[in-house]
């Protein structure tokens, strides 16, 4: 008996500042596209500039999903974003349109467009927030090495710093007396989902991506972001939301520890690293087309190359000016 056929969906994805939602909506212009955010920040009410959400004017009109569907108090799973971005799909797919997935959070992609080997999700709450109070008392050393004795191999992946990795690690271990390699190994491989065309933006030479970057982050400052951290400043931000490159960086400017030019500069550079480690993450998925462009018209030809894959792939079925 033959599977059903896959629904298709397109992903857009790449580093920060690479022109994802420009791209994004011009091509859901021309398709009859919906947009699914796939960003791990971007999910987050009140937390707008620094994690380039696209303004309402900017949208153009195309409805966006995964946006502002969480507290800044609430820590996003990616199991949780998966079960909910797929009701996305699903509602989008069902009105006949298009779903666009479109961020730079590849693990957030994977989780939409297939089954991967997730741990199961978290029983208590209690035990999560032990660890992390542990963290903040003893130091992230001190809690990666409780990792290092229980689960030598995911303490060799995981960052000391990468808290919340390693929170989840102990975390598993705690209620399932298995470590994640064991968890994993007695889970299903992955299942494809839907049928997904998958393209990474990407300016070269890697220059000009930074370049991009610290336009980016001298906007989002002559924006307000100070401002913006100013309202989340006294409230029990939850260890994701914690991670968000530009807001970790602007609060000690708030309490006067550090002056707003080493912060600015500190947000470029963490915002560099992190692109370089998105690309490292894109690069390694064999499913993925690279555009790469180095000027205005290098770019526009990467989107219409994504269009001219997807008219192929789909026909005429999305489109909005169809040739009859």
């Amino acid at each position: 008996m033959e599977n059903k056929a896959l629904a298709p969906v397109v992903c857009i994805v790449g580093p920060t500042a690479s022109g994802k939602t420009a791209a994004s909506i011009a091509v859901a212009k021309r398709f009859e596209c919906e947009i699914v955010s796939a960003d791990s920040m971007q999910v987050y009410r009140g937390m707008d500039i620094g994690t380039a959400k696209p303004t309402v004017e900017e949208r153009e009109g195309i409805p966006h999903w995964m946006f502002d569907v969480a507290d800044p108090e609430e820590s996003m799973s990616v199991v949780k974003y998966a079960h909910m971005a797929r009701e996305c799909c699903g509602g989008i797919l069902s009105r006949g349109k298009l779903p666009l997935i479109v961020g730079g959070t590849g693990q957030y992609v994977n989780a939409v467009i297939r089954d991967e080997n997730f741990a199961p999700e978290p029983a208590s709450e209690d035990i999560r927030r032990g660890l992390e109070a542990f963290a903040r008392e003893n130091g992230n050393e001190a809690l990666h090495a409780l990792l290092r004795e229980k689960d030598p191999e995911s303490a060799g992946r995981i960052h000391a710093n990468n808290v919340k990795r390693v929170v989840r690690a102990l975390e598993i271990i705690t209620l399932t007396g298995k470590t994640l390699g064991q968890v994993y190994a007695e889970q299903e491989p992955p299942r494809e989902v839907y049928d997904a065309m998958m393209f990474c933006l990407c300016p070269e030479p890697r220059e000009l991506l930074y370049s991009r970057i610290d336009r980016r982050v001298d906007i989002m400052l002559r924006d307000g972001l100070l401002e913006e951290v100013k309202s989340l400043a006294g409230r029990e931000l939850s260890p994701t939301s914690l991670q968000a490159i530009g807001y970790k960086e602007l609060f000690p400017v708030l309490s006067g520890e550090a002056e707003l030019c080493a912060a600015a500069d500190d947000i470029r550079r963490r915002s560099r690293n992190y692109a370089k480690r998105q690309l490292t993450w894109f690069r390694a998925d064999g499913r993925i087309e690279f555009l790469t462009y180095r000027n205005g018209e290098e770019y526009s030809a990467a989107i219409d190359r994504i269009c001219r894959k997807i008219k192929e792939k789909t026909g005429e079925v999305f489109e909005k000016c169809k040739s009859r």
